[in-house]
């Protein structure tokens, strides 16, 4: 196993992309753009190429690795969110007079960080775990059938992501309309994005396992689902 691990020249480099999405999100999401008369967060531009990310890391290795990268991001997010929480609080040289800015872009609203990590980790679970079993049940086949589990994927991982993340950050802050027109927003945004992206993400996948020589089908009888076991011996 650790051979075949070394032979996955590219699994670090989409970790690595991985990783910088989303690290970069939570400040992209300071500032709220205006798209027509859609004003969203800057990230909801970004955000959907973890889950592109993520549909071709299950599509090509596995869910075994997905699962170990997704819990990598979460714990570079966690780094980020505490460095820049640290930061902020440690005292100002004297003259530093930009405290507020760094705030306003960088400071950690516990609400929101703790609704982000949740968010994130309940839709990339699901969603590696939606591709992976259907996959399988597919019999890995490309095509019409390879497009349609990345899309179905897409829909589940980013539903829960939306919803998770909308009500965790803002549910008793803003109305009820308004939360549920948020959440709709930006989960019909992302999915659009995603859908958009399909030609370039199936092809990538197809594109990384002729170079790897390599292209995991989970056997759900040998494939353990549980997000929080992380090794990657047999399936998963």
């Amino acid at each position: 196993m650790a051979t075949r691990e070394r032979e996955l020249r590219l699994l670090p480099v989409l970790t690595g992309f991985f990783v910088a999405v989303l690290l970069l999100t939570p400040p992209l999401d300071s500032k709220f753009i205006a798209l027509g008369p859609l004003a969203v967060p800057g990230a909801t531009l970004l955000f959907p190429v973890a889950f592109i990310l993520n549909d071709v890391l299950t599509e090509v290795y596995g869910y075994a690795r997905s699962r170990r990268i997704i819990w990598t991001g979460m714990a570079c997010q966690v780094l980020a969110a505490v460095s820049f929480w640290l930061v902020g609080h440690l005292p100002s040289a004297p003259f530093w007079h930009q405290d507020q800015a760094y705030a306003a872009i960088l400071g950690i609203v516990p609400r929101i960080a703790l609704a982000s990590l949740t968010a994130y980790l309940t839709g990339e679970f699901a969603n590696s775990f939606v591709l992976s079993r259907m996959k399988y049940a597919q019999g890995g086949k490309l095509g019409l059938q390879q497009s349609w589990r990345f899309l179905a994927s897409t829909l589940v991982g980013e539903a829960i992501d939306s919803v998770v993340f909308t009500a965790g950050a803002f549910l008793g802050v803003l109305p009820t309309g308004e939360l549920l027109r948020t959440a709709l927003t930006i989960y019909l945004l992302k999915v659009a994005i995603e859908v958009l992206a399909l030609p370039v993400s199936t092809r990538l996948a197809n594109w990384l396992k002729r170079v790897e020589a390599f292209d995991q089908l989970d056997d759900p009888a040998a494939t353990r689902y549980n997000p929080f076991k992380l090794g990657v011996s047999g399936a998963g």
